[in-house]
């Protein structure tokens, strides 16, 4: 760069994946806000962030400085990482809204739900219609003028008192053990709080959001990835609530809130009466399910739910407690049932689509499934991935008038697939890890994340794939799910919720190496950088010899008797 020109910085930028890149020339200390302004204002404030090729994919705040010639990707909510600074952003806002107009310090963020996030605010006064609508209309206000959320950096000495001072015990328990040299803290308009990872630039950018009061909480309702501009259709999942107060049961029986509590009891070795509680839910859960079962006279028993959710060893552990209650059931997946390959719709990348319904041999299940109740002989096809075809005369199938079928697949809670079954012989399972052990008050570790983790460090233990490849599936999974799986969790007559509240700590042993494998240059490292950074908040359990050899979680991580 010549001395003419050594004010002027050579970049390339662009405001979509499949866009061009633009090469410009701009002032060093240009901020991506101002960059994003100047050449891209008619979209400006739907990116919340931007990829940088300085360290190849990692995300940076738009208030980032350009200080050297480099790519700059700007990322809109689409995308997880943009996403999550969205809803971190959107939450700053409530709990400041909550603070200024009800006086209050106390909130609960929670758990996803009704396509939003579940909140309490723990008060005594009386929190209704009115009110919410009062946080909303202050919440707009800010939206519209704009405040800068303002981050900090603070020796951790000094943020350890700034949370003292918000009234933020559990941040402050947690960092007291961790011993981070320096700590982030976020403040908007005087209002402080912690978060792990950062925010969008200014309130302005949060303009699509919903507050709606339900049961003794509010939900925080705000777009979803694959519409930004508008809130999703309100769904009340009743069970799923329900299942979420069982989970908060839980947390108490084993005497946990939040993340600075797990990480003691790594410390002290108490986890493990922690692994055998947890497993005894489990086991008593199931129990249950399989008394229910067997009291109905269920004979056609569909487990569905979304990836890694542990429906493998679910159907297996349900198979022997229906054992226990006198029953011998026979297990199958729908997998056997897909039509023939050349009959398999492509999707826009030319890729075969075995996730719909219509890979599925419906007739053919159907026919199977009720010819096996009145007591036929059936030839139960195997499938072969190599050929793509169902092959027969390798399973024929008879069971006596009181034998259930335990049947797992994504389209089990779907009424199509099972159309022609009577409905009094169906028992439905929606199975998954519904809520995680939360960071604090404040910050939410969201499900998916969850269940991502689990598939990677499966993934890796049994496949030998590395964790770039099952987060590069891992949009596609998603998609899926919410066509096929998610619209139908209502139908469950049960749900199931598979998480064990210790198991970050067991995967973060497997997957932090796997995640800090992915290179820089890989598009992945992104995502693999956002899911490092809250499992940095985590003590790991080194040893999880206490696990038994049946766990749910024994599924992803090895050495489960139900899983090769």
């Amino acid at each position: 760069m010549n001395n003419n020109n050594r004010d002027k910085i050579q970049i390339r930028l662009k405001f979509q994946p499949d866009a061009e890149w633009k090469t410009l020339s701009v002032e060093e200390g240009t901020t991506l806000e101002e960059l994003m302004y100047q050449f891209d204002d008619q979209n400006h404030r739907d990116f919340l962030a931007a990829k940088t090729s300085r360290f190849e994919h990692k995300v940076v705040s738009l208030k980032e400085k350009i200080v050297q010639e480099e790519d700059y990707e700007f990322l809109d909510m689409s995308e997880p990482s943009a996403n999550q600074i969205y809803q971190r952003s959107l939450i700053f806002m409530y709990l400041k809204a909550v603070h200024d107009i009800l006086g209050e310090d106390r909130v609960i963020i929670s758990n996803s739900l009704n396509k939003g996030i579940y909140t309490e605010i723990r008060t005594n006064k009386k929190i209704g219609a009115f009110e919410v609508k009062r946080l909303y209309e202050y919440m707009r206000g800010m939206s519209a003028a704009n405040l800068p959320f303002e981050q900090k950096i603070l020796p951790a000495s000094e943020a350890l008192e700034h949370l003292e001072r918000q009234g933020n015990p559990e941040t402050k328990k947690m960092f007291e053990k961790l011993r981070w040299s320096q700590i982030p803290i976020y403040s908007l308009d005087g209002y402080e709080s912690f978060f792990y990872d950062f925010l969008a630039p200014s309130t302005g950018y949060i303009r699509y959001f919903e507050l709606k009061k339900y049961r003794r909480g509010i939900l925080l309702r705000f777009p979803h990835p694959d519409r930004p501009d508008a809130i999703p259709e309100y769904r009340d999942d009743k069970k799923l609530y329900q299942a979420f107060g069982e989970a908060t049961r839980w947390l108490k029986l084993m005497d946990l809130e939040y993340v600075s509590d797990l990480n003691e009891r790594v410390r002290d070795g108490s986890y493990r009466q922690l692994i055998q509680v947890s497993e005894a839910l489990h086991e008593k859960r199931i129990a249950e399910i399989a008394d229910m079962i067997a009291k109905q006279k269920k004979r056609i028993i569909l487990i569905a739910g979304p990836s890694s959710s542990g429906k493998t060893t679910f159907a297996q552990r349900l198979s022997t407690q229906l054992r226990v209650n006198g029953l011998k059931p026979i297990y199958l997946g729908t997998d056997d049932y897909f039509v023939d390959r050349e009959f398999v719709s492509k999707d826009a990348k030319g890729e075969y689509n075995f996730e719909d319904l219509e890979a599925v041999d419906v007739a053919l299940f159907n026919d199977h499934m009720n010819r096996l109740m009145a007591g036929e002989v059936v030839d139960i096809p195997v499938y072969n991935f190599v050929t793509g075809e169902k092959e027969f005369g390798k399973r024929p199938t008879k069971i006596s008038s009181d034998q259930p079928i335990v049947i797992e697949g994504i389209h089990g809670l779907n009424e199509k697939l099972t159309e022609q079954i009577p409905a009094e012989a169906k028992f439905k399972i929606y199975i998954s890890p519904l809520t995680q052990i939360n960071i604090d008050e404040h910050n939410r570790i969201p499900t998916t994340d969850a269940r991502l983790l689990r598939r990677i460090v499966r993934d890796s233990q049994f496949r030998n794939y590395p964790a770039q490849r099952t987060i590069k599936m891992w949009k596609k999974v998603r998609e899926g799910e919410d066509k096929n799986i998610f619209p139908y969790n209502g139908e469950a007559d049960v749900l199931f919720n598979s998480v064990h509240l210790y198991e970050l700590a067991v995967l973060k042993k497997y997957a932090q190496p796997l995640l800090s494998d992915i290179g820089e240059e890989e598009p992945e490292y992104t995502e693999a950088t956002r899911l490092l950074k809250f499992l940095r908040l985590f003590e790991a359990i080194g040893d999880d010899s206490s696990i038994a050899n049946n766990s749910i979680l024994r599924e992803f991580i090895g050495g489960s008797v139900f899983v090769e």
